[in-house]
């Protein structure tokens, strides 16, 4: 985005919803080097009532990042009531966030690393159509995740893998779905736009038919106070001619098991609200002021793609450093856009969970 008032920083984190809180949050730290956690708390989701058929549910979410490099990860389990998965065989291609990348080093030998750690339905290493090597996992629900070659590391802690490095989304229309991602979110700069059908997605369901498939990033610099740590991101968007796309939470809610929506950190909320609601996107829930979770407080908002899919805007007030010394930061009292001193970022590994 080209103003001063309303910024897009990038991608702040991956919201999925699970079934078993516990067990997945040590799988993550396990496979994703996700091991920073932010706050971890029990609360009511009364901003989501429009995409919980109008009823206030609970839910225990933890925000967890890998402070070598990468987005976070919004990990959710509904306390209410009992999460389920798909009410059909998913496929590629099928609308929302289907499939979650993360950053790596070194693929192959994040690959052996996963295969001898026991991950779920290690694939084949293969090639993405830039040329660069990938491989693919499950978690303990099913979902799928890409590992990439990742660049712009933050800090090295020995672990194989980094955060999340953006995901890839199923649309109906990738003309339509780019009005949103990159003319309005800022993920204007094209890596790769082809049709065919790719070898390192033909293990999936679908993955044996044409698609089209646009890679996009931000031509501007990540911005915000983590910037260092979440480095450049990526949306993909997958269109299938030939197959008639079915919404992945069609008859379900928000909490339900997957990859319950895309979390992007902001700036300028008011001012983005305007803009997004100008082109059609008007915000869905609105929290409205600061949210408190924890010790962290934040303002949130959702959008709906064009396909439905869930779109969390994040503006950060506070967020603790080291939660356990009492130590915060208040980004309303510094520039919202500068990134965070490296000795600040580099004390959150004080907080850093060991298995």
């Amino acid at each position: 985005m080209s103003t001063t008032s309303a910024r897009i920083n990038g991608i702040q984190h991956i919201g999925i919803a699970v079934n078993d809180m516990d067990a997945s949050l040590k799988y993550f730290r396990t496979f994703f080097g996700l091991d920073i956690p932010f706050f971890d708390a029990v609360a009511p989701a009364d901003l989501m009532i429009k995409h919980t058929n109008g009823n206030v549910i609970t839910k225990r979410a933890s925000m967890i990042m890998n402070l070598q490099g990468g987005c976070a990860v919004e990990v959710i389990r509904p306390t209410t009531f009992e999460p389920v998965g798909p009410k059909f065989d998913l496929a590629l291609g099928d609308l929302g966030i289907y499939i979650s990348l993360v950053k790596c080093k070194n693929p192959e030998a994040m690959r052996q690393y996963c295969i001898d750690k026991g991950a779920k339905a290690v694939s084949e290493l293969k090639q993405r159509p830039n040329g660069e090597q990938t491989f693919m996992i499950q978690d303990l629900d099913g979902n799928h995740y890409q590992y990439v070659q990742g660049e712009q590391w933050f800090s090295d802690n020995g672990h194989p893998s980094g955060g999340m490095a953006g995901c890839s989304i199923g649309v109906s229309d990738i003309e339509k779905a780019k009005s949103l991602y990159s003319d309005i979110l800022g993920y204007d700069e094209v890596i790769y736009d082809e049709t065919s059908v790719f070898e390192d997605w033909s293990h999936l369901p679908g993955g044996d038919s044409s698609c089209r498939r646009v890679l996009l990033s931000q031509s501007q610099q990540p911005g915000g106070g983590f910037a260092r740590v979440t480095g450049k991101s990526y949306i993909e968007l997958i269109e299938r001619k030939d197959y008639q796309a079915t919404y992945i939470f069609k008859d379900r809610i928000w909490a339900d098991n997957g990859f319950v929506h895309l979390g992007l950190d902001v700036r300028g909320m008011k001012a983005l609200g305007e803009q997004l609601a100008n082109k059609g996107f008007g915000f869905t829930c609105d929290s409205n002021d600061a949210l408190d979770m924890g010790n962290t407080k934040v303002h949130c908002t959702y959008i709906d793609d064009p396909d439905k899919a869930w779109i969390e805007l994040i503006e950060v007030y506070k967020v603790p450093i080291i939660e356990k010394w009492g130590v915060f930061l208040n980004v309303e009292k510094r520039d919202p856009n500068k990134p965070l001193p490296n000795f600040m970022l580099k004390a959150l590994r004080f907080s850093r969970i060991k298995d």
